[in-house]
């Protein structure tokens, strides 16, 4: 199977199906000399096991990740780091019914018709577990980012129709209830909202949000290696991701040049020195009469990227997400052999998979900022010079 590999220098390979032994990730590329331990990466994983809550599958996976290699006496050796989560709670005869039923909104039909066969023990490959890996591995992206001072947070926008005030916006407040709205009165009712599905054996969809802070202008490709582009690919890997946005999105498509453009302001920085102006460094910041100053943006409708690069602004991007397929009211669907039928999924599944993917899109969101931080480090010779000290 091709296709399990995102990267161009931070690599990361995911491996493993639903039901199978195990599930887990190989990441090549980090730097030598991170700090990393399985705690650092556990407070990912346990973000996004199930169990957490009523609104979350009840298949009580304990998630614990495992560092098999790649990390010595606490410090990356930058060799590739190998990380497994072991399968404890799998219940295969809950998929007996649908052994030769093509679930509707599942991947079943697809994947059968490309391979000759599929695993439907849970879906295998396509498998929402199988995020259990990209989030190990963006827990190691993370980090890596926040020794450069760059920080990725997710929460949700909106479940259903109901969406986060702005004016009550407070990010800590995700932390206070299980679907990560970072505004409690939405929460509340979008609690009330998803009960509502439940009692009628229904599944919503929702949004979510993810902001990057404080990358730094001039990564990502002129190209075909955008940071936008390549956040979309990301974000849209990730299963029963339907939309992709960055910035106003597609608000834009309704505005004016007049206003949706980003005007440019000097913000200046520090006190005057005395000393001779300096030039600019070409990345818009320098010196001049002796105070220093930077190029801003004064508004963000682009989102932090201009021409597929970052502008320094917050990179604010958004995921839409489908309503969970496996619902437990009846559906009309065809088996393999061409015989129609209605069918109820039975087994643990999610009313709705937004609060445990919000994990999974900061992951993706930092695994992409990460690798494309190191791919812009070869950018400019004179960068290269003074790394090497030939400058």
């Amino acid at each position: 199977m091709a296709g399990s590999t995102y990267g161009t220098i931070l690599k990361v390979t995911t491996w493993g199906e639903s039901h199978g032994k195990g599930i887990g990730v190989v990441v090549d590329g980090c730097p030598a000399g991170l700090p990393l331990t399985e705690a650092d990466i556990q407070v990912y994983l346990d973000r996004r096991k199930p169990g957490q809550s009523k609104f979350t599958t009840a298949r009580q996976e304990g998630d614990v990740v495992e560092i098999l290699s790649g990390v010595f006496e606490g410090r990356t050796t930058g060799t590739p780091i190998a990380l497994e989560v072991r399968n404890t709670d799998q219940r295969s005869h809950d998929y007996g019914n649908i052994m030769d039923v093509y679930r509707p909104g599942h991947a079943d039909y697809t994947f059968d018709c490309k391979y000759g066969f599929r695993d439907y023990r849970g879906g295998g490959r396509s498998s929402g577990r199988e995020t259990t890996g990209r989030v190990a591995a963006g827990a190691i992206a993370c980090k890596l980012l926040k020794s450069l001072g760059i920080t990725v947070r997710a929460y949700t926008r909106s479940v259903g129709e109901i969406e986060i005030n702005d004016q009550a916006f407070q990010l800590d407040e995700m932390w206070n209830n299980r679907l990560y709205m970072p505004d409690a009165g939405a929460a509340q009712k979008a609690q009330a909202y998803l009960e509502e599905m439940m009692a009628r054996r229904d599944s919503c969809g929702g949004v979510v949000e993810c902001v990057i802070q404080g990358m730094p202008v001039g990564v990502g490709e002129p190209v075909f290696e955008k940071l936008d582009a390549n956040l979309a690919k990301a974000i849209l890997s990730i299963g029963a991701v339907k939309g992709f946005e960055i910035g106003d999105g597609f608000e834009a498509a309704r505005a004016l040049g007049s206003s949706n453009n980003d005007g440019f302001i000097i913000s200046r920085e520090g006190k005057e020195d005395g000393k001779e102006d300096k030039k600019e460094d070409g990345g818009g910041n320098g010196k001049r009469a002796g105070q220093e100053y930077k190029v801003v943006k004064s508004s963000n409708h682009s989102g932090g990227t201009l021409g597929g690069i970052s502008d320094g602004s917050d990179i604010v991007i958004r995921a839409a997400f489908k309503p969970t397929p496996s619902i437990a009211r009846s559906q009309h669907t065809v088996t393999r052999t061409g015989q129609e039928l209605d069918i109820e999924i039975r087994g643990r599944h999610d009313p709705i998979i937004v609060p445990r993917a919000v994990v999974v899109v900061e992951a993706m969101a930092a695994l992409t900022a990460a690798d494309l931080l190191l791919v812009s480090m070869t950018s400019r010779l004179d960068r290269i010079q003074g790394f090497f000290g030939r400058g």
